[in-house]
């Protein structure tokens, strides 16, 4: 792994995203949030998985310059399919995975912390799902997560406006655990981290797997037709116009096709 560190503490695996500037999501962030996985899932010192971010961000969205490389409909679907798949393995991982959250967790960095099993974040931390801003909607199963967290009515507001809640606001929303200061966030999260860790990993193991029950069926009937719908949305005039807007730094002007 190159973006990923890992070091451990215990029986904590400190697992830092480090794709400077913005810890992008690119395609081989998510191969290497996949790798991860794989790494730590046989290894007994590791009972519990600290997911965090290296320099001003958690993870500021989805590499967007890597979307002006995929050229058809399907070549996006199945971008997002492959997302959806691996951030499925992380929610129902059998090891508990705590996202430590500063600066920002946006896009696809929030959809990769909503998969998380608990949230920790900073009170000024920026939390929300800007897809439709650059003419997209989210396509890691963030349309099915963020409802469940935060209820539909909310998850309508954050998509459609493409604004962020804080940190403080997240917790509220039920969006995350607990809210810290900047200073605080890292040893409150390696606390938490070390006091999970002394549970039997055989009754943590069991206890995950009882909570994927809480998914209904239908779920997974959202997760694929979102995987389908972005790339219909991908092809769109609209997609192509908010995607050269987002590189321009400027404002897009949709026309509705």
């Amino acid at each position: 792994m190159t973006l990923i560190t890992l070091e451990k503490d215990g029986h904590v695996a400190l697992a830092k995203i480090d794709h400077p500037p913005a810890n992008a999501l690119s395609t081989k962030l998510i191969e290497e949030v996949d790798q991860l996985l794989t790494k730590v899932e046989h290894d007994e010192e590791v009972r519990v998985v600290v997911l965090c971010g290296e320099g001003r961000f958690f993870s500021a969205g989805a590499d967007i310059k890597e979307f002006t490389t995929v050229e058809t409909g399907e070549e996006f679907s199945e971008l997002s399919a492959k997302g959806q798949e691996v951030f499925e393995r992380l929610e129902s991982f059998s090891k508990p995975i705590i996202a430590s959250i500063h600066g920002a967790a946006l896009g696809g960095g929030l959809e990769l912390a909503m998969a998380c099993h608990i949230r920790l974040v900073t009170k000024s931390a920026k939390l929300g799902l800007p897809e439709l801003q650059l003419g997209l909607i989210p396509g890691f199963a963030g349309t099915q997560r963020l409802p469940k967290l935060v209820g539909v009515a909310k998850a309508a507001e954050m998509m459609l406006t493409s604004d962020p809640i804080s940190g403080e606001e997240a917790v509220q929303w039920g969006l995350a655990n607990h809210a810290y200061t900047d200073e605080e966030l890292m040893e409150a999260t390696l606390k938490l981290a070390k006091k999970i860790s002394q549970k039997s990993p055989i009754a943590m193991k069991h206890a995950l797997h009882m909570l994927s029950y809480s998914k209904d069926p239908s779920y997974y009937n959202g997760v694929e037709a979102e995987a389908k719908s972005f790339g219909e949305v991908f092809v769109s005039a609209d997609a192509k116009e908010g995607i050269q807007a987002f590189i321009e730094k400027r404002q897009p002007t949709f026309i509705g096709k």
